[in-house]
């Protein structure tokens, strides 16, 4: 059956599309002859309470050099559409929240909107970790810079970074030694005034931080080990890491086993759950990536299979 499905993400031009995720979607959306429209979030309004949006049609390709071409632009009412995808990229901010307050009234004129705008807002991708102590190293989250030192006099080496970042960005580790830890945290909290996450370091990033997927409860069977580069700790791709598909562990399928029913009572239909050796180190339920990088090793159709859980809940 066809269907027509929007999707929210960052202007179409300058992504990647060989590694994009998204496009992996909208290719899969295509293959099955379903209607997509692509939009941004400056796309989005709300008019008496309507969720509104300019949204326009994209015909999508396999190609990196031609990946999309755009057709008829339409000024409607988000409710035509059957599905809605929210696949914007961090930063996650008030416009973010916005968003998903507008997303929220076009699922309640019926459209099924991925993943669920109000657990969007619920689920910090850094701190949604708590929720799954036992799973995770040693945590800290404060804006107190004296409590972050105490925090590594005790474990002597750490991963410091905020709490609403991607990529990478402005991951620091520190050891008890570090010249520059007063400055690091100054920036870091804000000189006292922002939260920030301080976890103990972990030896087995050597082997890779794999991002696990997590489609509808069901861990997809291999994950993404981003192995650092040379003199990094850093696993992520955008900060240089090297993408190795491997097969998941009995322990990474035990450690999802264990966050499945959370999940799937929040209606995050799609997730990236970070694993460095046995611990999770974050929840990505904004836009996770690493898609085509597994599909391509594996031969599996894992946008495809998003799509299928979807449409299941359309046919509910």
């Amino acid at each position: 059956m066809s269907h027509s499905i929007g999707i929210v993400m960052d202007p179409i031009e300058t992504i990647t599309p060989y590694k994009d995720t998204t496009l992996a979607m909208m290719l899969a959306a295509k293959a099955r002859g379903w209607t997509v429209w692509y939009l941004q979030q400056s796309d989005l309004y709300l008019n008496d309470g309507q969720a509104r949006a300019t949204r326009t049609r994209v015909d999508v390709y396999d190609n990196n050099d031609k990946w999309f071409e755009k057709g008829e632009t339409v000024d409607t009412d988000l409710a035509e559409l059957d599905i809605l995808l929210m696949r914007k990229d961090p930063p996650f901010n008030m416009d973010y929240i916005y968003s998903t307050y507008l997303l929220e009234r076009a699922e309640a004129a019926g459209v099924l909107v991925s993943n669920k705008p109000s657990s969007l807002r619920d689920v910090n991708e850094k701190l949604y970790t708590a929720w799954f102590n036992e799973h995770c190293p040693p945590t800290l989250v404060t804006m107190n810079a004296s409590k972050i030192k105490e925090f590594l006099a005790q474990h002597s080496d750490i991963i410091v970074k905020p709490l609403d970042g991607m990529g990478g960005e402005s991951i620091f580790r520190l050891t008890a030694n570090d010249p520059n830890i007063n400055v690091v945290l100054e920036q870091m909290t804000r000189r006292g005034t922002q939260q920030m996450m301080a976890q103990t370091y972990l030896p087995e990033i050597v082997d890779g931080d794999k991002r696990v997927l997590v489609i509808d409860g069901e861990p997809v069977p291999f994950a993404l080990a981003r192995i650092p580069s040379a003199g990094e700790t850093r696993g992520n791709l955008a900060a240089g890491g090297r993408g190795v598909p491997v097969p998941l562990s009995d322990t990474d399928r035990s450690t999802i086993a264990s966050l499945a029913p959370a999940l799937l009572e929040k209606e995050l239909l799609f997730v990236g759950v970070d694993i460095i050796g046995s611990r999770i180190t974050e929840i990505n339920v904004t836009s996770p990536t690493c898609v085509r990088e597994l599909e391509s090793h594996s031969g599996l159709d894992i946008a495809g299979s998003y799509l299928d859980a979807l449409e299941k809940r359309l046919n509910r």
